[in-house]
């Protein structure tokens, strides 16, 4: 099986491809890094060439307003063609639970790309994850006002990045879905502890302040909008435990 992994460099991508090689699975990585770029469609009709399996886990540069739809219409309309160009028989790309109800530039952005997945010829699977360890880190930065983080006080069921390559492997290997398999951690706790344990992990002196109104990425949040369903795939590593690991810088793009 030859399986194409757009966004193969970051964070996701990194491991999925990890993932499938360890299964045997002969990989082409997609990457600007990789003499490809799914913006400008350079080095798509080669890398697809021959492949059987499309795997999408690319993501926006930035998440200034505006920049998520354009870079999601623009990259799947590409990755697409070039796919239904190749003769691909399955399309598996990333999103994310809330997709569908949450309404920020970047939630509507992964909204549309899951539309233009389902909208086009090729046979598809969307795989959903609910926010990455690392998310919760990168949200008290742009939640800081002085030294104070202000935090929704809702439900989370975060994930590791590991466990989305797991899932995301075994779903590209698989029969497609024609829809969603929603990915999890294996605890729900609330978003503003877990924001208090980031700072207490990196001895922080910043203190949470538990606001309704606190933003995600620009979304508001009810108590269980970051909630997946009931028959979603959980993982196996907990917060607690990715809490205690060294901080290694990672490539994001």
């Amino acid at each position: 099986m030859r399986v194409v992994v757009a966004g193969a460099t970051g964070r996701i991508g990194s491991r999925t491809v990890a993932r499938l090689r360890d299964h045997g699975v002969e990989v082409v990585p997609v990457s600007r890094r990789h003499g490809v770029d799914v913006i400008t469609g350079d080095g798509l009709g080669e890398a697809l060439r021959g492949a059987e399996v499309l795997v999408d886990v690319t993501d926006a540069p930035t998440r200034t307003e505006g920049a998520g739809l354009q870079f999601f219409h623009t990259a799947t309309t590409n990755l697409l063609a070039a796919a239904v160009a190749a003769g691909v028989e399955h399309h598996m790309v990333l999103s994310v639970v809330g997709a569908d109800w949450l309404w920020s530039d970047y939630f509507r952005a992964k909204l549309l790309q899951e539309e233009i997945v389902r909208n086009s010829p090729v046979p598809h699977s969307i795989v959903r994850a609910t926010p990455f360890f690392e998310s919760i880190e990168v949200m008290v930065e742009k939640n800081t006002v002085y030294d104070r983080v202000h935090v929704a006080p809702v439900l989370v069921q975060p994930v590791s990045t590991d466990d989305v390559a797991v899932a995301v492997a075994h779903v590209a290997v698989g029969l497609p879905r024609f829809g969603v398999l929603e990915t999890a951690g294996p605890d729900v706790r609330r978003l503003d502890d877990l924001a208090g344990e980031v700072l207490t992990a990196r001895r922080d002196g910043r203190v949470v302040v538990p606001d309704p109104q606190a933003r995600y990425f620009g979304a508001e949040l009810e108590e269980r909008t970051l909630l997946p369903g009931a028959d979603a795939h959980v993982g196996q590593k907990s917060f607690t435990e990715w809490l205690a690991q060294p901080v290694v810088p990672e490539t994001l793009s």
